[in-house]
């Protein structure tokens, strides 16, 4: 049962014996089976042979059901096919479910009923009139969640019942599917951050494959390349027409920085600040990919996705789709943490692929409650970007209430230290839309100019 191609087989009578199937009688059938022994009873009491007759037979037939049903080997086979298998907080997705006779035998009324989490809605149940040999049946149904999230969907059952009522048995499928709700996103505007550039604009560093005789990195011919640009040496060597390689760009780096720590944030649930600063991480991630970055996403325990290589930065192609769907898969499940600082983070934004003497890459950051040390930190990281964005949300706004223990550093201090060290700072608070702080980011950018907070 996949989102591919149909698998995972079995069959009704598969798995479970005989004791197990006398644990399928239904409330009727074991209503029969008491009114047997009792009829049976009072008919040796009394003396009376056709009221024994008619206890026995009241007795036996759920007993001979269940025989001839656990007997009953069905061949059928179940898939299940999700479309998509990942969607965003509040989007649907439909559950295909297809049931193949692959027998000879035409099967019974089956109960079909698929496993699935309460918070994707009622778990749904379907009655299966009788599948000829060879037969097919499709049913489907939908699911939604407010909440991101990895749901489990499945294992698959089917239940059988005999004519009368008086037995029924559940049978499993084996495999199941995994729905992925990732934070919900939105578009944002085209604006042009601090230290932001074209993906591969004038601003983007370039590596030149060509830097001289000894350390040329040549290439195989192909049909088309000027023959100026041969390299003789290593054609002499590899027995074929080798080129140099053109000039290469580099693509430009974000940093998508989340705080994650439980003492930077108070409350859950859709509404909660912390649930904000996720999507917006997502809204940011996708943003910039469309633009053409080599992203990443960083929280405060220092994890980089979608890898450790090339300092976890994500490449183009088809692996800069894949490492897109790693982050929201990471963002789907992401929780609070227990770390008390941005320590962690700090270290893999000074030393995490910025290349040598920082400036390379624009980070994006968004913060939770900080106190005083965590605040110089924060600072601090702006030292080793070429720009730097932060949305600083204030828990206090947002209905949060604060850790005993923690003393949090005003919201406009946090800002102005912030602002101080060069950051480009905005307060994220209720009710505002992130794609009108990302607008303000730009606006308050090109106010503030480029100086600021650099070594």
């Amino acid at each position: 049962m996949g989102a591919g191609a149909p698998r995972g087989a079995g069959g009704p009578g598969d798995g479970g014996g005989l004791r197990a199937s006398l644990s399928g009688l239904t409330t009727r059938g074991r209503s029969f089976v008491a009114a047997g022994i009792a009829a049976a009873a009072c008919a040796y009491v009394l003396g009376q042979g056709a009221l024994l007759r008619v206890g026995l037979l009241l007795a036996l037939l759920p007993l001979i059901c269940v025989y001839a049903l656990h007997r009953t080997r069905y061949r059928v086979s179940g898939s299940r096919r999700l479309t998509p298998g990942r969607v965003p907080a509040g989007a649907e997705a439909r559950v295909q479910l297809r049931m193949d006779n692959v027998s000879r035998l035409p099967t019974g009324l089956l109960m079909l009923q698929d496993r699935v989490p309460y918070v994707l809605g009622p778990r749904p149940r379907f009655v299966l009139d009788r599948v000829e040999p060879g037969g097919r049946r499709e049913v489907s149904y939908r699911v939604r969640s407010d909440l991101r999230g990895r749901y489990p969907l499945g294992p698959l059952q089917l239940r059988l019942t005999d004519p009368f009522g008086l037995v029924e048995l559940t049978r499993s499928f084996s495999t199941y599917d995994t729905l992925t709700v990732i934070p919900r996103t939105e578009p944002l505007p085209p604006v042009r951050l601090a230290g932001e550039s074209n993906g591969y604009g004038d601003g983007s560093r370039r590596s030149l494959a060509l830097a001289g005789d000894d350390d040329v990195i040549p290439r195989g011919y192909r049909r088309g390349d000027d023959l100026r640009r041969v390299h003789w040496r290593s054609t002499a060597r590899y027995g074929e027409l080798m080129v140099r390689r053109e000039e290469q760009p580099q693509r430009s780096r974000a940093t998508v920085l989340l705080d994650t720590r439980r003492l930077a944030f108070d409350g859950a649930g859709p509404d909660s600040a912390f649930e904000w600063a996720v999507s917006a991480a997502a809204s940011s991630l996708v943003h910039v990919l469309e633009q053409g970055f080599s992203a990443r996403l960083l929280t405060d325990t220092g994890n980089a996705v979608p890898g450790e290589g090339g300092g976890g930065f994500s490449a183009g192609g088809q692996e800069s789709a894949e490492a897109a769907g790693l982050m929201m898969d990471t963002l789907a499940v992401v929780g609070h943490s227990d770390g008390a600082g941005l320590s962690r983070a700090y270290d893999a934004v000074r030393g995490g692929g910025y290349g040598e003497g920082g400036g390379d890459g624009l980070l994006i950051a968004f913060l939770g409650d900080l106190d005083d040390v965590q605040t110089e930190l924060a600072a601090k990281m702006r030292q080793r970007t070429s720009g730097a964005v932060a949305f600083v949300l204030d828990t206090g706004a947002w209905g949060g209430l604060p850790v005993p223990g923690h003393d949090v550093v005003p919201l406009e201090e946090r800002l102005r230290r912030l602002r101080d060290a060069g950051w480009t700072a905005l307060a994220a608070t209720p009710g505002v839309a992130f794609g009108e702080l990302w607008r303000q980011a730009g606006t308050a950018r090109v106010g503030m100019g480029t100086s600021g907070g650099r070594e």
